[in-house]
């Protein structure tokens, strides 16, 4: 199975090295991890919003993108999902409709189900936030090829901070994983992919 970037950055998912969030104190770094030998398989997962569980099989018929971050990231969950809210603004209300956006917590022992409403609630109505136990979080995100751990910080009131993979995931209305988008891909692209995946390519 090939898995595709965008309509406009065609690729294996195989050659693909996952962007990388280095978040130290309060100046965040990129930096890569070697690239992926194996494809993520994706698939149905179920973990916990403000308002219950939650399961990817939910939204059956609708194209979900899917996020693994925090609240406290300092830098690249705010562009990431600041870029995400503005590819969903740029879809007619029709579209709109057939979309979801889900962002999983990689920070549980921090990130509530409630903490997490309000943070995404920040950027656009149609995503949701869900985290879970730290086992159930590492299943979906080991299912989805998402890598993660926490870095010590001295003199922070915080403690530590989350390295994490900084990707975006395009799920099909068939709740296959299609697109795998680099950090920093622009909105447009992403409503593109939107779009191209609505119209049944």
């Amino acid at each position: 199975m090939r898995y595709e970037f965008a309509p406009i950055i065609l690729a294996s998912l195989l050659l693909f090295p996952l962007a990388f969030a280095e978040e130290k104190g309060e100046r965040p770094q990129q930096d890569t991890t070697p690239a992926i030998t194996e494809a993520p398989q994706g698939g149905d997962f179920t973990l916990h919003a403000a308002d219950g569980p939650v399961s990817l099989e939910d939204f059956r018929g609708k194209l979900v993108f899917l996020f693994f971050g925090y609240t406290r990231c300092p830098d690249i969950c705010p562009t990431s999902l600041a870029f995400l809210s503005q590819a969903l603004h740029d879809l007619t209300a029709g579209e709109l409709e057939k979309v979801r956006a889900i962002m999983i917590s990689v920070d549980p022992d921090q990130d509530t189900p409630a903490s997490l409403k309000e943070y995404v609630s920040y950027f656009h109505p149609n995503l949701i936030g869900v985290t879970g136990t730290e086992q159930e979080v590492a299943v979906v995100a080991e299912r989805y090829g998402a890598q993660y751990y926490q870095v010590e910080l001295e003199g922070s009131a915080f403690g530590y901070a989350v390295n994490h993979s900084a990707v975006t995931y395009l799920i099909t209305p068939e709740g296959i994983l299609r697109f795998i988008f680099p950090h920093g891909t622009p909105p447009g692209v992403l409503t593109q992919a939107a779009r191209h995946v609505l119209a049944g390519k």
